[in-house]
Formats: structure tokens, C-alpha cells, sequence
């Protein structure tokens, strides 16, 4: 039996936090899948290295900010510096972002050996999966705290980070929804009408890699770029209109961040383990499982729906053969 206090204190700060950052990096994943930029959340969640070495070669701290601030500028540093090369040397976004990529990633990796920065511990594994499960809300007893103003003053940072960071990415989809469906589709017809699209490109990008730092620092790489990519993808599987492929990749990831948690969480218990699995690699493994389900199951795009077309058609061209016809 799960305690409330228990439930409250450890548990829906970390599933909150979790499904939050699939959220923001959900919603923004749909633009990037059009523009053929999924990849930009691997990308900046290597390139925030030197941006993290530096902040803290400057400050000589590895509290939270300075790692943040750092790490955002390396994040934001790397998306005009896609962008330039892409333009520059007139090549398609997956191998500009790859030169950005490996190139921050290797500066990083000198600075962090040549300087005093190799003596900081850096824990790979956190990096990778997050501290999801460190997140907790101390005090928080029953459910009295969730309208208390006092209490909720003290949710823990990463949560109330990443709620910030969700509700500007849902305001910014709502004020240039337009803007970024013409951009996102064509470019050249978006400048024809007096839209900016290389500007709307680049907010979206900064945007992205806003949302990729705050969530990379509370659940790691791995699930940072599953958000990116698969609630957008699984939508995509499963229409063709815009507006529907943004609330369907909202619901993905919901889906993935409340189920894949409870799993982590509570599923080993009842195979009488008293020990959970990683939140954050549950998350993206659901999110995995949704977009496989949506490859085979989509009603038009799946891989049964394209199966029965195929015998379709071919049971029709024997018919007609048999009866004389062209098939």
C-alpha cells in the first residue's frame, strides 16, 4: 500500500517533473519533425559539455545556476551555429547539426582535460538517465499542500523550472502557430507573404534548446531526446492535419511520462522487488513502445493498414486478369 504522504513527498514531484519535460520537448518536436531537426535535443545535449566546463572555469562553482546559465549559452551558441553552417556550407540540417555536434563535443572534452575542471566528478550515469527519483518535495503531507501557497513555494527547482519553461513553449505555439506551419512546410512561400521564416526558424531552435537544458538537467539525454523525437513521430503515424498531430503528440507524451513512471515506480513491487527501475529510461521506453505501436497499428500508415492494401490491390489485379481485364 502506497502511503500518501509517501506519494506526495517522493513520487509526484519526480512523475510531474518527468511528464513535464516530455511535454515542452513533445510540443516543439512537431515543428523540428517537419523541418527534418528531430536530432536537435542529441545535439544539444552534447554540446551543453564546454558550455558547463566554462561556467564553471569562470565561477568555480558547480551549484545549479552556473551550470544552467552555461549550459543554455553553449545550447543557444550551437543553434546559430547549425543554422550558420547549414546556410554556409548549403548542406541539409542532420549533417550541420552533426559537425556542430561533434565539434562542441570535442572542444568540451579538451577543455574538461586540460583544465581544472577534470578534478570536478562528473557522474555519467546522471547524465545520461537523470536524478529523477532525487526530486522530492519535503513537507508536502497530504493534499492540503497542493493549494497552500506556502508549500508549493517550496517545490522543488527542477519542477517548477520545467513548468515555467512548458507553459512558455505552449504560449509560443499558440501566438505563432501560423507563422511556424508556413515556415515549417515552405519556407519560401511563408517570405513571399511577409512572414520572417529564417526568424521563426531560429526562435523555434532557441526555443528547442531552451527546453532540451531544462530538461536535460533533471532527466537526462536519454529521455530529452525520445521527447524530441517519438510523441511527434507516433502522431505523425496517426494523421495528417497539423493541429491533430500536436494534441495527439501532447497526449503521447502525458501518456508516456504518467505510465512510464508508475511502471519504473510501482510495477517491480509486484513481482515482489523492493526496488524500482530508472524513471527517466522507462519514460523513453514507453514512448518507444507507443511510436512501434503507432508504426504497426496507424489506420492508414501502419504497417497492417499498407499489408491489407497490398493483398487488396493485388487480389483486385487477379480478378481482373481472371475475368479478362487489365490488370
Amino acid at each position: 500500500m502506497i502511503e500518501l504522504a509517501d506519494f506526495l513527498e517522493l513520487d509526484l514531484p519526480a512523475l510531474a517533473t518527468g511528464t513535464l519535460a516530455a511535454l515542452a520537448c513533445g510540443l516543439l518536436g512537431n515543428f523540428l519533425l517537419l523541418q527534418r531537426r528531430s536530432l536537435l535535443g542529441d545535439a544539444v545535449s552534447h554540446v551543453v559539455l564546454p558550455g558547463i566546463v566554462l561556467a564553471f572555469l569562470v565561477t568555480g562553482s558547480t551549484s545549479t545556476w552556473p551550470m544552467m546559465l552555461g549550459a543554455g549559452a553553449a545550447a543557444v551558441a550551437s543553434v546559430f551555429l547549425i543554422d550558420l553552417v547549414q546556410r554556409a556550407a548549403r548542406i541539409e540540417a542532420g549533417a550541420a547539426m552533426g559537425v556542430v555536434l561533434t565539434s562542441l563535443f570535442a572542444l568540451g572534452v579538451v577543455l574538461l582535460e586540460q583544465s581544472g575542471a577534470r578534478a570536478v566528478h562528473l557522474d555519467v550515469e546522471h547524465a545520461l538517465m537523470g536524478s529523477l527519483e532525487g526530486i522530492v518535495w519535503l513537507g508536502a503531507r497530504d493534499f492540503s499542500a497542493l493549494v497552500d501557497p506556502d508549500r508549493l513555494a517550496t517545490l522543488p527547482e527542477p519542477l517548477l523550472r520545467l513548468a515555467v519553461v512548458t507553459t512558455m513553449v505552449a504560449l509560443l505555439l499558440l501566438v505563432l502557430r501560423k507563422e511556424l506551419t508556413i515556415a515549417s512546410f515552405d519556407p519560401g512561400y511563408a517570405t513571399s507573404l511577409g512572414i520572417p521564416a529564417r526568424a521563426i526558424g531560429l526562435v523555434l531552435l532557441v526555443a528547442s534548446a531552451v527546453a532540451a537544458v531544462a530538461a536535460f538537467a533533471a532527466v537526462g539525454a536519454i529521455l530529452t531526446i525520445a521527447m524530441f523525437v517519438c510523441p511527434a513521430a507516433t502522431a505523425r503515424m496517426l494523421t495528417d492535419r497539423l493541429g491533430r498531430q500536436i494534441a495527439l503528440s501532447a497526449l503521447a507524451a502525458l501518456l508516456a511520462g504518467t505510465l512510464g513512471y508508475a511502471l519504473a515506480a510501482w510495477a517491480p513491487l509486484l513481482f515482489g522487488s523492493e526496488r524500482g527501475l530508472g524513471a527517466a529510461g522507462m519514460i523513453a521506453v514507453v514512448a518507444g513502445c507507443l511510436q512501434g505501436l503507432s508504426i504497426l497499428l496507424a489506420p492508414r500508415y501502419g504497417a497492417l493498414a499498407r499489408a491489407r492494401a497490398r493483398s487488396r490491390g493485388r487480389r483486385s489485379g487477379e480478378g481482373a486478369t481472371a475475368r479478362g481485364g487489365v490488370p
